[in-house]
Parts: C-alpha cells; structure tokens; sequence
C-alpha cells in the first residue's frame, strides 16, 4: 500500500464522515425525541439538494449559502407537519407514524421526479474542481468547505442542545417523556421544536450531498439505509454515537476503496456494524432504555 495514497484516503474519509454525521444527526434527533425513525429523511434531504440546484442554477446563490435560506424554511414546515400530522398519532401505534413518514418520503420522490425528471443531477460551483496539496496530499476544495459547514452546525446543534434551555428540554424529553412533563416541560411543544430542527438539519445536508454526489428523486432509498445504519452504530439518540459512527463509515469506504475495491468498500463498515452489534447491541453509545412508573 502506497503511504500517500493510503493518507489521501484517510484525509478523504475524515472530510466525507463530517457530512455524513450532519445528514444523520435530525435522524437521530428525531428519534431520540419521538423514538420514531423518520424514513423520509433522506427524501428531506435530496429535496433540499435539488432546492440549491435551483437556487444555484435560476439565482447563482452558492450552495453554501442557500443552507441559510433552507433551514428556516424547512424548520417551519417540519414542525407545521409534527404538529398538524404527527401529533394527532402520539398515543397511538408507532408503527403508524412510520407508515406516514413513508408515505411521505414517495410522495417527495414522486413530485421531485414530476419537477426535474429521474436524471442525475449535482451542484458544480465554480470551484467544484480547485484542490491544494498538503504534504503530497491532494485534499478537494469542495470536500474540506463541506466538511467545515457540517462541523459547524454540528457545533451549533451541540450548543443548542446543551447550553440552552431549549436543549435542556429536549434532552429531558429524549431521557423520560413523562418526567420532563412532571417538572413542568411542555412535552408537546418541545417535540414539534425537535422534530422541526431535526428536519433543519436535513436541510442543511442537501446542499453539501449535491455538492459532494449526484442525486436523483430515488436516490433517498440508497441514502437513507446508510444513515440508519450510522445512527444504530452509534445508539440510537445518541449525537455523540452518531457522530463517531459517520466518521468510521467515512473512513471505511475511503480506505477499502483503495485497498480492496470500490465494489466492496460499503460492505467493510456494515460488517464492522454486525460485528459491534453482536458485542454491544445497543450501539457504541447507546444506552438501556428505562420505563418510568
């Protein structure tokens, strides 16, 4: 193995784990709040994709930028959806509330295929192509300015949830719905501001998947597996988990790409899942749940 090369990869899979901790992190939020894993996360995402290409295309807006036009947007219209949709499921089957979420999730592809057809797509800035060497590695523009965007709304979400009286809530309701209800938190009202600013951050992910990968309405059905595979890795509700769990999947792919082959470079990480999962069920930093009385 060429030491470079090797280097190069690792760099590569360091930068690519950044965005995909940012794309699994409202997952992971959403279901630490609801305990409901959101299928049309990954339709969220490809949608904000295709939103930038648009904006890119018709305005010139950079797609760095349009994630400050996305996330509000979305912020309201997932908790609009939570509150006029989701909310009246509370108390019944979960699995329903997963069903509607799917159901969702095709009707997005649906109408992302009606708008721009099924073919591929992707955001080429202007310097989609620029890259600098470091010590003989070659690292992407593109790549590194994703990475830091994803770094820093994941800075942003950390301190939003443990700085805030906001996050305080959300993390008492992610802990134990009802004794956050007894100490006077408005459980309701705290999972509609969760479950808004978990599709937020999905927002925010669109623009750096079209940036970084091509995308086309079915592509959420690839997306989405592997998102869920980075949030059981890590534990289910667990950003930290989440986190450490996008950077190994970076990582894997990046070096069994050039070690063993492309075709077997996704295969690495979810053996390496099977096999912590086997040991450890519930995930690198997952935690046993508790029923209150």
């Amino acid at each position: 193995m060429n030491p470079q090369l090797l280097g190069q990869s690792i760099v590569l899979g360091i930068l690519t784990g950044g965005v995909y901790a940012l794309m699994a992190s409202g997952l992971t939020l959403i279901f630490g709040v609801m305990r409901v894993v959101n299928v049309a996360h990954a339709a969220m995402i490809v949608m904000s994709a295709y939103l930038s290409w648009m904006l890119y295309r018709t305005l010139g807006l950079d797609p760095l930028l349009s994630i400050i036009v996305l996330m509000p947007v979305f912020f309201v219209l997932g908790a609009l959806g939570q509150w006029v949709v989701l909310r009246r499921l509370g108390g019944r089957d979960l699995t329903l509330t997963v069903l509607v979420s799917f159901g969702f999730a095709i009707i997005l592809e649906g109408l992302q295929g009606s708008l721009w057809s099924s073919s591929f797509q992707a955001i080429n800035t202007a310097y989609s192509l620029d890259s600098f060497n470091i010590l003989g590695i070659y690292v992407p523009l593109v790549r590194l300015l994703a990475a830091g965007a994803a770094l820093a709304l994941l800075g942003a979400l950390f301190v939003v949830l443990s700085r805030t009286n906001l996050g305080r809530a959300i993390r008492a309701t992610t802990q134990d719905p009802r004794s956050a209800a007894l100490v006077g938190v408005n459980v309701e009202y705290v999972t509609t501001l969760a479950f808004g600013l978990g599709v937020a951050m999905a927002a925010a992910g669109g623009p750096l998947l079209g940036m970084l990968f091509a995308f086309y309405p079915a592509t959420h059905w690839l997306w989405i597996g592997k998102l869920l595979a980075v949030v059981v890795l890590g534990g289910l509700g667990s950003l930290k988990g989440t986190f450490v769990a996008a950077m190994i999947l970076g990582l894997a792919e990046q070096v069994a790409t050039v070690t063993i082959s492309l075709d077997w470079a996704p295969l690495v990480f979810y053996l390496f899942l099977f096999g912590v999962l086997i040991v450890r069920p519930r995930g690198l930093f997952g935690t046993v749940a508790r029923e209150s009385l």
